[in-house]
């Protein structure tokens, strides 16, 4: 496939300036991607912008990645209220962490360049901001941005002026991302497209050049209806540690049918031909879950690697009844402690039942117990004593305790 094939069946088609989209299939050109710093990890949100962005990497594209250091510190405005501002020192954390996440999903090269725009903007002076930058815009352009009127208009929360001119500081990134290293082409998500915008603008009227933006839908959480995020209180993270490789890979495989085909071509490297085998065998036996299965392998091994996939498929596995727990690794017990309550062996039952929330009473545990609902290590538990092995402690078809 042509990069405008792939992008278009993938679904990574949204607001764009080109006058067509088989225009990318041209000779390839620089584009950047940028982010900024206001967690220590990116979510599932930024993954569909980031597998685009691989898109154009794997059709010899050259990428430069911008954590916006200076962006930072103001905060993209939000539609509803004023964002609170982060610390200095956080910031630069939270740098550090999304850059190593940014190159490893897109399999970026390993030189490739991830700026900073606190490098440049530390340099820049108020006055000559205002007479280059600001002159180029006038306030009926900013003040007609859908973000500035649902701020401004009846009801709304205000807006501060350092967020009105965040969309004057993002377009001077592309000016300047334009002329020192020929970037032409910024790739955003839809919710960015308006700030895009404002580069092209200020490329065309100070440089008298074309570039152009090019956005991806936001994905939509099927469940419940809203993108993905971390405003919306569903991220799901990319670091482990703030969403376990086990619950990273189990949102996945917990996810419909009917999404399968859109999330595979999403977030994962499946050809049409392999997907198109994928959703058949799927079909001859929904009730297997392989396309579940397989969507949770993929896309954990995009973002943390076919060891940590093997290890979350063999926990899930042992989970209902595929295995036993001794077949598990320490780093793979260490994995499932991560995700699921623990307690120490050695106690006896009821108390490792109470202590893990599998009951909220010591009667509640005999009751479950006498009904066969608690097995350990896949095994009806007929009693209350001491459980002096690492075991798997299960009640009812999917609530676990683990005794390490």
């Amino acid at each position: 496939m042509t990069l405008s094939e792939e992008l278009q069946w993938r679904g990574f088609i949204a607001e764009h300036t080109l006058d067509n989209v088989s225009d990318l299939d041209k000779a390839p050109r620089n584009f950047y991607w940028g982010t900024d710093p206001s967690a220590d990890s990116l979510h599932i949100g930024h993954l569909a912008a980031l597998m685009m962005c691989a898109c154009f990497v794997r059709h010899g594209y050259t990428p430069y990645y911008l954590v916006g250091g200076a962006t930072g510190q103001i905060g993209d405005p939000k539609d509803t209220v004023e964002r609170d501002l982060k610390g200095l020192d956080e910031i630069a954390k939270n740098k550090v962490a999304l850059a190593k996440q940014i190159v490893r999903v897109t399999h970026s090269p390993a030189d490739t360049q991830v700026l900073d725009n606190l490098d440049w903007f530390g340099e820049v002076k108020f006055l000559p901001f205002l007479r280059e930058i600001g002159k180029a815009f006038s306030m009926t352009q900013l003040l007609d941005r859908q973000f500035v009127q649902k701020r401004i208009g009846e009801g709304g929360s205000g807006i501060s002026y350092a967020e009105f001119s965040y969309t004057l500081i993002q377009g001077y990134d592309f000016l300047h991302l334009f002329r020192t290293h020929h970037v032409d082409l910024q790739l955003c998500g839809a919710d960015q497209y308006g700030n895009c915008t404002s580069g092209i603008h200020l490329i065309r009227r100070l440089e008298g050049a074309k570039a152009d933006a090019y956005s991806c839908p936001l994905i939509i959480d099927k469940v419940t209806g809203r993108k993905f995020g971390k405003s919306e209180g569903n991220a799901v993270w990319l670091d482990s540690e703030k969403t376990s490789i086990f619950d990273f890979y189990q949102f996945w495989l917990n996810q419909p049918d009917e999404v399968l085909g859109e999330y595979f071509k999403y977030y994962t490297l499946v050809t049409p031909e392999e997907l198109d085998d994928i959703l058949a065998k799927h079909a001859e036996n929904p009730g297997a879950r392989y396309g579940q299965r397989t969507l949770a392998r993929m896309v954990t091994e995009v973002v943390h690697g076919e060891a940590a996939a093997n290890s979350a498929e063999k926990i899930t596995g042992i989970l209902f009844g595929e295995g036993q727990i001794s077949d598990l690794s320490e780093d793979e017990l260490n994995l499932l402690a991560s995700s699921f309550p623990t307690a120490a062996k050695g106690a006896n039952l009821l108390d490792i039942l109470v202590e893990t929330g599998l009951a909220s009473s010591k009667g509640e545990g005999r009751n479950f117990i006498a009904s066969g609902a608690i097995s350990i290590n896949g095994v009806k538990a007929a009693e209350d004593a001491p459980v002096s092995e690492i075991a798997l402690i299960k009640r009812g078809k999917n609530k676990f305790a683990l005794v390490k």
